[in-house]
């Protein structure tokens, strides 16, 4: 069972990049998947979030409107689409999956989600 995050990157003050995740061991489908970040010397934050049942997301404030979450479950991978990234958007990007039915308290729980990819590192230079 296993997560595999790619697409990190280097990128300008308000450019796009995508990353990616893919699962590889099991299903997608049964699953809510959520992105989460960490900058050096803070704590592990929620990002975004994209709900198993109907496709719900959740989005914290700092990326909404900028940020997108999708899932392909017919490629069992799940993306995530940054714009206009800020200097404040660098840190390494976690793809997890959970069996859970988030809602607003609790998606952005780092232990609610049971595995977790490996990481892939986003730096926005100004």
């Amino acid at each position: 069972v296993q997560l595999q995050a790619s697409g990190g990157g280097l990128v300008q003050t308000g450019g796009s990049l995508s990353v990616s995740c893919e699962a590889f061991g099991f299903s997608l489908d049964y699953y809510t998947i959520a992105w989460f970040r960490q900058a050096p010397g803070k704590e592990r934050e929620g990002v975004s979030c994209i709900r198993r049942e109907d496709g719900y997301v959740y989005s914290s404030k700092s990326v909404k409107g900028r940020f997108t979450i999708s899932r392909d479950n017919a490629k069992n991978m799940v993306y995530l689409h940054m714009s206009r990234l800020e200097p404040e958007d660098t840190a390494v990007y976690y793809c997890a999956a959970g069996v859970i039915r988030p809602i607003l308290s609790t998606w952005a729980r780092p232990g609610a989600y049971q595995h977790w990819g490996q990481g892939t590192q986003v730096t926005v230079s100004s």
